[in-house]
């Protein structure tokens, strides 16, 4: 039990490090300096004003001098990072394995917040994280060589960008970003061909119901934007965790 409080607390922690990730990188700041402030008064933010949750609901989740309301998002990503680090915990143990995957996801979420706001996947996530997976998924991950990292780059990258190619020569319009792209491939290094396969099952599945909750709520058609980025982040997430096991139990359904 205090093991598992340990890493949901460490988890924690590291959400306060995604939240400044979310908010600066869109806009080009250092993710370093300085400490971190509010956007109303631009005071700087306390030690004890900024420990992760706690501070948000002592301070009625305002700012302590200017009273300005502090979105919810961030003890939100903080929680989700706390959760995450206790599931891989649970399903790794403290291993390479689940510092590595812990930290892709990270960095997975960190993207789907990102593009939920600005439409954008940052490249100083997914281009370093192609090599990253790959020389991570070549000698520290148990179920993965390089030969499953490298076809599954190439899976994740070519797979979308025919997509992107094919959609653009039918409808001459851009359908599918050039983030979406990179960010398969990043999710190919560190899951192979599979996980891509898987993710992008997942993500066409979940992305098509949101897309039509979103369409019937807004009265409104399907050219409305949508962001893949969070629902190819949710299919790899998926297939870490529970990708072998789905997998197995789907094609021993259909023989």
């Amino acid at each position: 039990m205090a093991i598992n409080i340990i890493i949901f607390i460490f988890g924690l922690c590291i959400g306060s490090f995604m939240n400044v990730c979310i908010y600066r990188l869109p806009l080009s700041k250092s993710i370093v300096t300085p400490r971190s402030m509010c956007p109303g008064c631009n005071s700087l933010i306390s030690a004890y004003d900024n420990i992760p949750v706690i501070s948000y609901i002592l301070l009625r989740g305002k700012c302590r001098n200017c009273k300005i309301s502090i979105s919810p998002r961030y003890p939100l990503v903080e929680i989700i990072s706390g959760l995450t680090a206790l599931a891989v915990f649970m399903r790794f143990g403290i291993s390479a394995e689940g510092l590595i995957y812990f930290i892709f996801i990270s960095a997975l979420v960190v993207i789907t917040f990102i593009d939920i706001d600005h439409r954008i996947i940052p490249d100083t996530i997914s281009l370093p994280g192609i090599p990253a997976g790959f020389l991570l998924a070549s000698f520290f991950l148990p179920s993965m060589n390089y030969k499953s990292s490298l076809a599954g780059i190439l899976t994740g990258g070519g797979s979308l960008l025919a997509v992107a190619w094919i959609y653009n020569l039918i409808t001459k319009k851009e359908g599918m970003g050039g983030g979406d792209i990179k960010l398969l491939a990043m999710i190919g290094a560190f899951t192979g061909w599979k996980g891509v396969l898987f993710t992008i099952f997942v993500a066409s599945a979940t992305g098509t119901l949101t897309g039509i909750a979103v369409m019937l709520k807004t009265q409104k058609d399907m050219k409305l934007a949508v962001p893949f980025g969070p629902f190819l982040s949710i299919g790899a997430i998926l297939y870490i965790f529970f990708g072998t096991s789905l997998i197995s139990w789907y094609f021993n359904l259909l023989s």
